[in-house]
């Protein structure tokens, strides 16, 4: 991990994640870009075409939200004391939050984006904010949603359901190794039987998959024909998982599971972080 991309709207909710990002890498170096998308409330056509400096004025929302990164930079420092292996850097920009994502993964050569995700009311529900959902569908990137309020654990259980239908690569599962290695984290496959047995590619699959994982701690787990939902959830109260890791495969379970139904919809109990790993890196 080197360049951890870290957008924030000043909430709680986006602090959470972003101190979880600090004590989830501490002993890794990397750089975390800070990452602030304004847009002002009223704009016109001479406001996007020509900057405000150009006609000699200061821009207070982009002062504003410049002036709320450096402040919160100060005040993680101020948290979590000096670590040689951490650096912050700052972007305030005026565009929208996935156009911003998108062309600072490039940019700053990002690794993972972190951000949080906001918790409904009512007991064991999950409710992904609009941006959450926006991101899973529109960055074809590694992301780490936080819960609202989720206080940091050491990620040592990692649950990864599969339905065995993509052809893993090492590139695409660099992200949850390198977490997996830097807590001596143990991943737990997980697979849902059908009832109707595995086919020539699952099974090509299911036996490629450990080689991913060679020197590191890995279970493979099958469970009896139920709901993936369900399964997740039953498996998560049996062995108090730390982080849950799925790839977001289209016309895999992860779509069906997220977003054939309204968000709301969704009864996935989900209070862990959630690293999505998409099936094509953008």
């Amino acid at each position: 991990m080197k360049n951890i991309l870290l957008p924030t709207d000043f909430s709680d909710n986006s602090l959470n994640a972003i101190r979880y990002a600090i004590q989830l890498f501490e002993n890794d170096q990397c750089t975390f870009h800070l990452f602030n998308a304004y847009t002002p409330v009223v704009y016109d056509l001479t406001y996007v075409l020509l900057s405000p400096a150009q006609f000699g004025l200061r821009d207070p929302i982009r002062a504003a939200s410049q002036e709320g990164l450096d402040k919160l930079t100060t005040e993680l420092k101020e948290e979590f004391g000096t670590n040689p292996n951490h650096k912050f850097e700052t972007i305030a920009r005026f565009e929208t939050l996935i156009a911003g994502i998108k062309e600072l993964i490039v940019e700053r050569n990002i690794d993972l984006v972190v951000m949080g995700t906001k918790g409904a009311t009512g007991a064991k529900k999950i409710l992904f904010g609009s941006n959450t959902v926006q991101v899973f569908r529109e960055i074809k990137f590694p992301v780490l949603a936080i819960p609202s309020n989720f206080d940091y654990v050491v990620p040592k259980e990692i649950l990864f359901p599969t339905d065995l239908e993509v052809q893993f690569s090492t590139a695409q599962l660099q992200v949850l190794k390198a977490i997996a290695k830097l807590h001596s984290s143990r991943i737990n496959a997980l697979h849902v039987s059908t009832g109707y047995g595995l086919s020539d590619e699952q099974d090509r699959n299911k036996t490629m998959l450990p080689t991913f994982f060679e020197r590191m701690a890995y279970e493979f787990h099958d469970v009896e024909d139920m709901e993936i939902p369900a399964a997740i959830n039953k498996f998560q109260e049996e062995h108090d998982i730390d982080m849950l890791v799925m790839v977001n495969n289209k016309h895999s379970f992860f779509e069906n599971l997220f977003f054939k139904d309204t968000i709301n919809q969704i009864g996935f109990y989900l209070n862990i972080p959630f690293l999505v790993i998409p099936s094509k890196q953008q």
